[in-house]
This record gives C-alpha cells, structure tokens and sequence, in this order.
C-alpha cells in the first residue's frame, strides 16, 4: 500500500445497544452510540477525537477494531472491507490494528510479569522465533523507557506512567500500523502526561504508526493531531485538519469546546460560551440536530430537520443548519 491510498476509511458507520427486546428477541428499543460517522485516515497522520463524555468516541474506536460488532456501515483497513470479518478472519488483522486503554491500572493482568505481558502477543502472532522472544521483549521495552530489570517484575509494583509505558509496549509488540490510543494520559498526573505523549511522538516517527487519538483534552488532541474530529452524541458534528479547525472552526458546539480551553494568563479575560441544560440521552435522542436543546443558536428547522454533513472547503467537514 503507498502512501496515497487512505490506510482506514471509515463510511457512514454506526453501533447500537439493544435495551428492550420482545420475547422473541426483536429490538423494540435501542441506545445509538455511534451514529453515521465517516472519514479518511491517510498512513502515519494523528486524527484527534474530541467531545464530552458519552458522545460515543471509545464505542467508535471499539467499533473500528471490531471489539463491538458495527450494526451498520463500512470499514476498509488497507484496502479490505473487514466489516463483517469474522473471529477467525480477523486475527491476521489483529497484528495491525490495536488499542491503548484508558486505565492503566485494570488493562494489565497482575498475576503476569512484565515480560509474561508483553511476551504472550509475540509468541501467540509468531512475529519472531521462540529463543528471539525475550531479546526483542526487552528491546521494545528499551524504546518505551521501561529498564531491562523490570522484565521481572509485576504491574503493582509500577506508578500508573510507568504502567502507560507497559501498555504502550504490549499495543506495540505485535508491530501494528493503527493504534487507537482510548484517553491514554487521562488517568496520569500533568507532569507524566507530557512524557507519554512525547512517547507517543517519537514512537510514531520511528514505526511509521497512524493513531486514533481520543481525549477529552483540546490542548493534548492541538499538539499531537494532524486532523480532528468533534463528536456530539454518537455524531460527527465537525471535521477537518487541525490548522483548518483551531483557525475557523464552524460548529457552535466546536466553538464551545474552544472557549473552554484555559488560558494561562490570569490577566486574560476569557469569552466563555456556557451550554444551557445537559446532554440528551442517546436511548432518546432529540428529533432533528442534536444538538439543537442546548444551542444557543437553534432554529426553527434545527428542531424538525438533520443538517447535511458536509464539506466547506479544504476537507473542512460539518453538520449545521447555520452554515446552510
């Protein structure tokens, strides 16, 4: 595959819970999690995921991965339509698309050591001969920051940064081309955030890695991104390249998102935009745009009508009636 051709297209995807079915097993009511979300990741980019809790950004990297079966539209990984990929297909597949979980706490068993956690992948995918295993588990180790000596050693004797680096170094060990980092530095303190994503950084440069990057952070997704995309309850409201959204961003809720960034000059009075009343349910969600009960903007079609999601220019991508 060249570097012209996308690595992962993702088209018009959706995922849904049942929540009430009849006795014989028919779906009579649904939570929609991921809702109609389509785009293009080219080899080696960052396309950063941004939006409030539950808007459905984690189901929608779950969904890419196949961890949760999509319910509903396509997703081609280097040219092959792996959406209905069985268990079975989907295992040559495994080696080039993995996940950083969010807690690196729980994400590691605590009864294996380092070595046993990092080794397993390796030995299960074949990637190097038995008696290599160990040579290139501490390697791999080296370029995660982690020291020979912790091969040994067991999750709970490590801080939650040093744990990051562990799961890095499983996600990594099977030599992957897509990584969905799931709010890798969330659950980390300021200081060791920095680091790990300056790990992130160097580690993609020096693999050729292409990142799905979901945060709730907009400092974090401004620095790492090279594309972002802004969800609001299972949608894709705003899409485009991060010097497109920072400069121009179009989406009144993207502009909310924006000015809720601080700002380290005390001195500096910010233009908060406060969002009136909560997030809807996705088990129920409000009939035309989505976001049109908390927007200060709405109009009489925001409630009746779905806006068009579609391009202003340069890749630009939005869902607004405002704009139409």
């Amino acid at each position: 595959m060249s570097n012209n051709e996308p690595i992962l297209e993702v088209k018009n995807l959706r995922k849904c819970f049942p929540l009430k079915k009849t006795l014989m097993g028919k779906v009579t009511k649904e939570l929609v999690a991921v809702d109609d979300v389509s785009f293009t990741l080219m080899p080696g980019e960052t396309l950063g995921i941004v939006g409030e809790s539950g808007c459905g950004k984690t189901t929608m990297g779950r969904a890419i991965l196949k961890l949760h079966q999509p319910t509903s539209g396509q997703i081609i990984f280097k040219g092959q339509d792996i959406t209905n990929y069985n268990s079975s297909k989907m295992r040559d597949i495994r080696t080039k698309m993995q996940i950083i979980f969010q807690d690196p706490y729980s994400s590691l068993p605590p009864r294996s050591t380092v070595g046993g956690i990092l080794s397993e992948p390796v030995m299960v995918h074949n990637i190097v001969p038995r008696s290599q295993v160990k040579d290139y588990v501490l390697d791999l180790m080296d370029k995660c920051g982690l020291r020979d000596y912790y091969y040994e050693r067991y999750p709970h004797e490590f801080s939650g940064g040093q744990r990051q680096r562990i799961c890095i170094a499983r996600a990594l060990a099977v030599n992957p081309e897509l990584v969905v980092c799931d709010e890798p530095v969330s659950a980390l303190d300021v200081s060791i955030q920095a680091q790990i994503i300056n790990l992130l950084k160097s580690l993609q440069e020096s693999m050729n890695l292409t990142y799905i990057f979901i945060s709730h952070d907009l400092s974090v997704v401004k620095f790492i991104s090279d594309k972002i995309g802004v969800m609001y309850l299972g949608s894709m409201v705003e899409f485009g390249t991060k010097a497109e959204i920072f400069a121009n961003p179009l989406h009144p809720y993207t502009k909310a998102l924006f000015s809720a960034i601080p700002y380290p000059d005390p001195d500096v009075k910010m233009n908060r935009i406060v969002l009136s009343g909560d997030i809807p349910s996705p088990a129920n969600p409000p009939k035309g745009c989505r976001f049109h009960t908390r927007c200060p903007y709405a109009k009489d079609i925001c409630k009746e009508e779905t806006p068009e999601y579609k391009d202003y220019g340069n890749g630009h991508f939005a869902a607004c009636h405002l704009l139409q």
